[in-house]
């Protein structure tokens, strides 16, 4: 299970396909700098008082606070490349999607 400082997800389409992919950032510190992870795609989500729960194609769990999703240095840069690179096809979705309603498929 993995438990992100920060997060959002992104609206990816290829080829006519969309996909919707957890972006999770971790601050480090002076020993450990910022990382991130992006999920295999997401297939459900289980919700509980505090978190989001994105479930991935390849079984992982992205453990996500609701107070916590934005965009923060461990992960701007990444959604700035992406975009970048992909141009519209990669989107930040809004902070108050409710996830549950999402259609993954």
């Amino acid at each position: 299970m993995y438990k992100p400082d920060n997060w959002v997800v992104l609206k990816i389409t290829y080829n006519n396909k969309r996909t919707f992919k957890v972006l999770g950032g971790w601050s480090g510190g002076y020993l450990h700098g910022d990382s991130w992870r992006l999920n295999s795609g997401v297939v459900r989500v289980e919700e509980t008082e505090h978190h989001w729960d994105f479930i991935g194609h390849s079984g992982s769990v992205y453990h996500c606070h609701k107070d916590r999703y934005g965009i923060s240095m461990s992960i701007g840069h990444v959604i700035k490349d992406l975009q970048d690179r992909f141009g519209d096809d990669v989107k930040v979705m809004e902070s108050n999607t409710f996830w549950s309603e999402v259609d993954y498929d």
